[in-house]
């Protein structure tokens, strides 16, 4: 697969502490990361409601994987492999969109559509203390959320937090050189609110 030369993104490497864009590197104008948008990050880093945010500044809908990675009306239960995968590659073959979510398996097909990429990170404190907060309010409009189902505190996805998102940096990093796209990274707090402010993106509800 070919690299595209016009990426502007520096990356972090596993010895760098990224506090808040890696190397000093500035915010694209938004306009540069184009009309296909896919961002990345762990589990409530903020993706779903920067997605909405970005939709409704540029006029491009907004796909939230989870709800596609699961089935309506139940408890977060997932679809079969074969289903969900053919609703996101439905999904990424359409000319206009900002895809929020991961699933690692299906990341390269989805950048090799892309034409810009936003990386959202956090350390692993404040990731569990957005998902409890996320879970109690258990609010039905809330960006992402599937519809009809009820979300409820597990130790299982506290665990993924701790353990399985420390280095989520790096592993976005590594995937991410192989397609050189132009990219926005942020690992914390003061760099998604530098988001808003600079690309004047709606509030965050």
């Amino acid at each position: 697969m070919s690299k595209r030369p016009h990426a502007t993104a520096a990356f972090p490497t596993a010895d760098e502490n990224a506090a808040n864009f890696p190397s000093g590197a500035p915010i694209l104008p938004l306009h540069s990361l184009g009309e296909r948008i896919a961002i990345l990050g762990p589990s409530n880093a903020g993706k779903s409601t920067l997605a909405v945010a970005v939709s409704e500044k540029l006029g491009i809908p907004a796909v939230h994987l989870d709800q596609l990675h699961h089935l309506p009306g139940t408890n977060w239960q997932p679809r079969p492999e074969a289903e969900f995968a053919a609703l996101h590659d439905a999904a990424i073959h359409k000319e206009r969109w900002v895809i929020e979510g991961s699933y690692s398996r299906l990341i390269p097909q989805r950048l090799a559509r892309a034409t810009g990429v936003i990386v959202i990170t956090s350390n692993h404190w404040r990731l569990s203390y957005r998902y409890l907060k996320r879970t109690l309010a258990n609010q039905p409009d809330r960006a992402g959320h599937l519809q009809g189902a009820r979300d409820s505190i597990s130790c299982r996805r506290l665990k993924w937090i701790f353990f399985e998102t420390r280095n989520s940096n790096v592993k976005y990093a590594k995937v991410l050189q192989e397609f050189g796209l132009p990219t926005v990274q942020c690992h914390t707090a003061a760099a998604l609110n530098s988001i808003y402010r600079t690309w004047d993106l709606p509030a965050r509800r």
